[in-house]
């Protein structure tokens, strides 16, 4: 059977699904059987809604999907209600990315309510990524970033210790990426210097501590180059192993180019730095906020 085939069949699954639930409305039938009506008409959505999703009419998946969503509700299925609100929200995220969000967004609200934290927050960042990639609403994929963490960090008192924490560092992560992009800079570094410091006495994640230190100093120095200064102090104190980095080396240089108004030993510095380790979009925004304090800065380059 080719797509339209398909789709035709799923379109008569919903008409057959509709006459069941209207069935299930009747008097006798409320009293005899109503619930399995119900139940045969969540079963039918679902097929239907699978087919819809073959024949790429992902609305209409969404929709069928939907539909059952609200039934198994009805039958006080929460998980199985909870299940078929995210596979509706899958199906339209690749067609309307804002019904896509209401739909997580009614899971979210069954799982919470279910004390189901963990998967909550999983939803949370499918929303922040919406909003990031589809919707370009950075204020709103903060928000979600944030309530995941949230979630992860309620969670921490579980087996998983370990695991939930490092989700929740994640999203922290993107939430002081994208406050520094905003120019919310004390934000960025209260987020960087907490996840530098939870990260930098275990084994596994310590060499990350580094890059957090890191960001959180230039974050400073976009500020204040005395507020970096002693950041950077500060961070050499609290974590040795990062003044041998090359992070800390580069942060000298530039604070010493800085004092110096000196633009080419500045952008000296972070090429040789960038020779070695490419330079991301973020660092190169960072980096480039500085260099415009400098005196006499050229044509806003880095390299």
């Amino acid at each position: 059977m080719d797509n339209t085939g398909k789709e035709r069949e799923a379109v008569q699954l919903m008409a057959e699904a509709e006459k069941r639930v209207k069935g299930s409305h009747s008097f006798l039938r409320g009293l005899f059987g109503g619930n399995t009506r119900v139940e045969e008409a969540c079963e039918m959505y679902t097929r239907a809604a699978n087919m819809f999703k073959i024949a790429k009419n992902w609305s209409a998946a969404g929709n069928a999907f939907c539909q059952a969503a609200k039934l198994h509700m009805q039958l006080q299925s929460k998980h199985d209600s909870a299940t078929s609100f995210v596979d509706a929200g899958n199906a339209y995220k690749k067609a309307d990315p804002q019904e896509a969000i209401n739909c997580l967004n009614a899971a979210i609200d069954i799982y919470t309510d279910m004390g189901r934290f963990t998967i909550a927050a999983k939803h949370h960042i499918t929303i922040a990524e919406i909003y990031e990639a589809e919707l370009v609403d950075i204020e709103k994929a903060i928000a979600h970033y944030e309530q995941a963490a949230d979630y992860y960090k309620g969670e921490e008192s579980n087996r998983q210790v370990v695991t939930v924490k490092d989700s929740a560092n994640k999203c922290l992560l993107k939430v002081a990426a994208y406050a520094a992009q905003l120019e919310q800079y004390q934000k960025a570094i209260e987020i960087y210097e907490q996840v530098g410091t939870n990260t930098m006495d275990n084994p596994l994640l310590k060499y990350s501590a580094k890059e957090y230190f890191f960001k959180a100093a230039l974050c400073h120095f976009i500020v204040d180059e005395l507020n970096a200064k002693l950041a950077l102090e500060k961070y050499e104190e609290m974590f040795p192993a990062f003044t041998d980095s090359r992070e800390c080396k580069l942060l000298k240089k530039l604070l010493e180019a800085h004092e110096e108004q000196n633009c080419e030993a500045y952008t000296e510095a972070v090429k040789e730095f960038d020779s070695i380790s490419r330079l991301d979009q973020w660092l190169t925004t960072m980096l480039l906020r500085i260099k415009k304090s400098i005196q006499g800065e050229g044509d806003g380059d880095l390299k």
